[in-house]
């Protein structure tokens, strides 16, 4: 062993070794108890980020900590290959997504063996593989017969730089995500999968995972969005059909005086066809085209709409209403239409005022009277009906339910749940993603493709046209095709692909069997490794992949596919990697690396004072990132693992320090220098397994102290995942252990140093592995550390001596009680004062002065 730490030489030796004896590979196996531990697997940008590092860093602790404890650990780790990040990124650096994507593969997969990770690198997969998405393609189909996938018509979130369409939370202040060009709103046919068919269960399973932090579960709770109400009709004057609204208020349908219909509404262009109002309504609905359609981006738009020309019959009332189309109405919301009661919807009444539109009052808060002339905002509280015809004095939450009795009789509106959550649209008109797997033919419509032609494999010799549009289209070989139902030449492929979240709401259950060749996935394996135990990935996934899975689970399920509803038991939401920002006047944000340290810090390039900006998360465009690559060259893997555990909660976001980094390098390097110290003497001693009693005064600390901080450490990992509270047990006990001085041939002593030793290397394998399997091995274990069973504590050791101490009040013996050995003197005043038999003699009376003696009485003087 030698007396410097060289984790260099260390890490690529045993990375070597890892592989060469396939270390990680596991297969099921019945005798034991099974762990499936995953994290979210990255799509393949280039480089991995110190984000991933932290992440991954913290499922590779517990999947060695779960392996050493005897389970059956799955550790896999895989690629989200299709999708537009990819293709942009392929875009940009001016070369084909497959050669892009394939090229960022491989280099990452060396990054991430270069960190340590315990994988099995055998069930890799890439969702880009025909192999892999074969199977969702088959699936389609499965859910295409079931009426699960079907195609409509419908708006969408239109890019058109990017030639593509974005899910709301791609479109940031109504630009888009990735090329940052205006979004606007297009109609499209596009294909869906009826997720609002499982909304329910989706939102009552919420409260069955008690394993998921509950800020996540109520994120999903709120975007499934479940409301109680009334669905009402109300007839439209020109036409022989009904404007249909949910509406969660039906007690103030007497104050609904004008309707307001979304933009992308049908009935919109309908009712102002041939009027005065078709130029305004047509050149408000271009305008609104372009704003951001979400409930997120209305906040940043005035309210605002145009009359149709047209009205509706207020069913209850008989008011004309006029019916307005509005920006702040949307399609995903209801119905599209919104029953307009400004006296109590502050957004109505906003309305209302601006363009001059009726106010009636119709709930009275109790012992007041409103004046529709006087108020300045709407009244959303309880109170009692006015203006409301036979229901008037009712209190109005009574009258909820005789108002919505009335309409069910009349046969104009009925009791009604309603979902926020809308179906799920999955298609996409770009390239880089799985071909839906279905055929347009002139004469027989829109054809399903036979399973026997599975795959349809995606064209990986095309071509992306100018502006990123996808070649799909024009690609002769995969866009023509015969009919499979008629045999006609003529028939066109669908070459809209599919959202790249299909992939990512399987590739778990893909994991347990990589190379199956008959279907999704080995129905036995998927049997004993599914669920997967613990799930950890950052909260930005909270809402669409985590919902998405979750549905497409149930789809499996219904179809007999799994067993289960849910796929993941627990899930961990890291927390983000931050650092200062840098900011130089001349050359704006830069690179730690562009920056001279000192005081003041400055721009390498120009000299000028460098401005020390706030804590942000790491990001490109703010520069204030940290390459791993340049981690790993100054300081190996396992500081930098380190230091990402220690540094905080893995809920928490990480500030990153410079200082950290080194601190995290100075401990490592003093655990060598300790083994290093002891090796001599303790090679080839064995380590003490008790009793404690057998101990001299001297080593019993020792003992104690080893054996409390296997119980903290076991608790941290187990419990709680928190590794930098473990971490810091084990700095502890490393100090208590430099105190200890080498002395030959001291037996005992020799043999309680080799278990305190063996215990730090054991408890401190899972966070930082090479530097624990060099120093295990030079401790004589032929095996590899992860092979060895997770440390036990005695709970002899964790028992501390007690002393028996007498209670006096006024110098008289009133008590006794025990107390344990180091138990704090407040704590000890506090146990005397609540004694029964004291109480007797102090209740009542002032007590001036309390005298401890250590170990031995307590004095009460009153």
């Amino acid at each position: 062993m030698k007396e410097k730490y060289d984790p260099k030489s260390i890490e690529t030796h045993w990375q070597e070794v890892w592989e060469r004896s396939g270390l990680f590979a596991v297969h099921e196996d019945p005798k034991k108890p099974k762990y499936y531990l995953l994290e979210m697997f990255p799509y393949p940008s280039g480089k991995i980020h110190m984000g991933h590092v932290r992440n991954y860093t913290i499922g590779d602790v517990v999947a060695r900590y779960k392996r050493m404890k005897g389970f059956n650990v799955l550790h896999p780790m895989g690629w989200d290959a299709f999708g537009m990040p990819a293709e942009n990124a392929a875009i940009s650096n001016n070369t084909h997504p497959a050669r892009w994507t394939y090229e960022n593969i491989d280099y990452m997969k060396k990054q991430l063996k270069r960190m340590g990770f315990s994988y099995d690198w055998d069930r890799e997969i890439a969702t880009c593989k025909p192999e892999y998405y074969r199977w969702e393609q088959w699936l389609f189909l499965k859910m295409y017969e079931k009426g699960m996938a079907y195609r409509k018509e419908s708006y969408v979130n239109w890019c058109e730089t990017c030639q593509t369409v974005l899910a709301n939370e791609q479109v940031e202040a109504g630009a888009c995500w990735r090329c940052g060009e205006a979004v606007r709103q297009k109609k499209l046919s596009q294909w869906f999968f009826r997720i609002t068919d499982d909304a329910e269960d989706l939102l009552v399973h919420c409260d069955r995972l008690p394993g998921w932090p509950e800020k996540v579960v109520t994120m999903q709770k709120n975007w499934i969005g479940r409301s109680h109400g009334a669905e009402i009709r109300f007839r439209i004057e020109s036409l022989d059909e009904d404007i249909v609204v949910f509406t969660t208020r039906p007690d103030t349908i007497f104050g609904a005086t004008f309707m307001c219909l979304a933009p992308e509404h049908p009935l919109v262009h309908r009712l102002s066809r041939g009027t005065a109002q078709q130029a305004d309504v047509d050149a408000f609905v271009d305008r609104v085209a372009l704003q951001e359609r979400s409930a997120r981006g209305l906040e940043r738009y005035e309210k605002e709409g145009v009359f149709t020309g047209a009205y509706c019959i207020n069913p209850m009332s008989g008011r004309r209403m006029p019916i307005y189309t509005a920006n702040f109405a949307l399609m995903e919301y209801g119905t599209g239409a919104v029953m307009s009661v400004p006296a109590h919807d502050q957004r109505d009444f906003e309305f209302a005022r601006k363009y001059g539109l009726e106010i009636v009052v119709v709930v009275q808060p109790e012992g007041a009277s409103l004046d529709p002339a006087a108020m300045t905002e709407a009244y959303a509280g309880e109170g009692v009906m006015v203006h409301s015809g036979e229901f008037d004095g009712m209190p109005n939450t009574q009258a909820m339910q005789a108002i919505v009795d009335r309409l069910e009789a009349r046969k104009m509106g009925k009791r009604t749940v309603s979902y926020r959550l809308r179906d799920w649209g999955i298609s996409r008109q770009r390239y880089w993603g799985a071909p839906i797997p279905m055929i347009h033919c002139p004469t027989c419509g829109i054809v399903p493709v036979p399973e026997s032609d599975l795959p349809i494999v995606l064209p990986e010799d095309a071509d992306l046209l100018e502006g990123g549009k996808s070649p799909l289209p024009e690609h002769p070989a995969f866009a023509k095709v015969k009919c499979p139902a008629c045999g006609r030449e003529d028939a066109r492929r669908e070459t809209d692909t599919m959202d790249t979240f299909v992939e990512s709401s399987w590739y778990f259950e893909r994991y347990c069997s990589p190379r199956y060749d008959k279907g999704m996935f080995d129905p036995k394996a998927v049997a004993y490794w599914m669920p997967v135990d613990q799930y950890i990935g950052g909260v930005e996934h909270a809402i669409l992949h985590l919902l998405y899975s979750r549905y497409y689970t149930r789809v499996l399920n219904d179809f007999g596919l799994v067993p289960y509803r849910e796929p993941f038991t627990r899930l961990l939401t890291q927390g983000m990697v931050c650092k200062e920002t840098l900011h130089c006047e001349e050359h704006g944000f830069l690179y730690p690396e562009e920056v001279a340290d000192g005081q003041p810090r400055t721009c390498k390039r120009c000299g000028r004072t460098v401005e020390i900006g706030r804590v942000e998360k790491m990001s490109k465009s703010k520069k204030n990132v940290v390459d791993p690559n340049a981690l790993l060259d100054a300081y190996g893997a396992d500081t930098t693992r380190l230091f990402c555990l220690f540094a905080a909660p893995p809920e928490r976001s990480l500030e990153w320090s410079d200082q950290g980094v080194d601190g995290a390098f100075r401990f490592l390097t003093r655990v060598w220098r300790l083994c290093w110290m002891w090796m001599g003497e303790i090679r080839s001693a064995a380590a003490f397994d008790g009793p404690m009693d057998r101990l001299s005064s001297d080593m019993k600390p020792i003992y104690q102290k080893v054996h409390l901080t296997i119980q903290k450490v076991t608790n941290d990992i187990e419990d709680r995942f928190h590794f930098n509270t473990a971490i810091s047990a084990v700095m502890e006990l490393v100090n208590l252990l430099y105190g200890v001085p080498v002395e030959p041939s001291v037996s005992e002593k020799a043999s309680v140093m080799r278990l305190a030793l063996e215990t730090v290397v054991l408890l401190l394998s899972p966070i930082v592995p090479h530097l624990c399997e060099e120093i295990w091995r030079e401790l004589g274990h032929e095996e590899s550390v992860l092979l060895a069973s997770w440390p036990e504590w005695d709970d002899a050791a964790l028992r501390k001596d007690r002393h028996l101490i007498v209670i006096q009040v006024n110098g008289k013996l009133r008590s006794r009680m025990e107390v344990e050995d180091d138990t704090e003197e407040k704590v000890i005043r506090e146990m005397a004062l609540s004694d029964e038999k004291v109480q007797k003699f102090i209740a009542g009376k002032a007590v001036r002065q309390i005298v401890v003696v250590k170990n031995k009485l307590i004095n009460i003087v009153v």
